[in-house]
């Protein structure tokens, strides 16, 4: 058990941290959750944490990247069909957050169209990402 503490204090920071997307987030808050009620649960505690964290952390995973597929379908839509800075807004129907994106003029980078992209967050917070069409002509951000 003792060893098991600071991996779920790990797990924790890494899901809290702001550079995880949410499938990642997902994991970590999933794997955190999953070890406590392992651990409360299972008559050998260090096992049931083992096990709750490993379930935990797939459930977790593969509710967030839900959540990552339904916003990169709508920003790739966005970059696919807007004119530079058309907006388009919609709301993610997982999580009930809306957003905007506006695309910039596409240009050629290294061989691939790329073109910049700003998004709002609920009305509130701007990222400015790049996002670039790849070879099977699907829109990746790359940042």
């Amino acid at each position: 058990m003792k060893k098991l503490i600071p991996l779920l204090i790990v797990c924790f920071l890494f899901a809290a941290s702001g550079c995880a997307n949410k499938a990642q987030t997902g994991a970590g808050i999933g794997a955190l959750a999953g070890a406590t009620i392992g651990a409360l649960t299972f008559k050998n505690k260090a096992s049931g944490a083992a096990i709750g964290a490993g379930v935990g952390m797939l459930m977790g995973y593969i509710v967030g990247n839900e959540w990552d597929k339904s916003d990169e379908q709508q920003i790739s839509k966005t970059l696919e069909n807007n004119a530079s800075g058309q907006t388009s807004s919609w709301t993610n129907p997982d999580t009930g957050k809306s957003y905007s994106a506006a695309p910039s003029p596409a240009y050629v980078k290294q061989g691939q169209v790329c073109r910049d992209v700003t998004i709002t967050e609920d009305g509130g917070e701007q990222i400015m990402a790049k996002a670039c069409r790849s070879d099977d002509g699907v829109w990746r951000l790359q940042q």
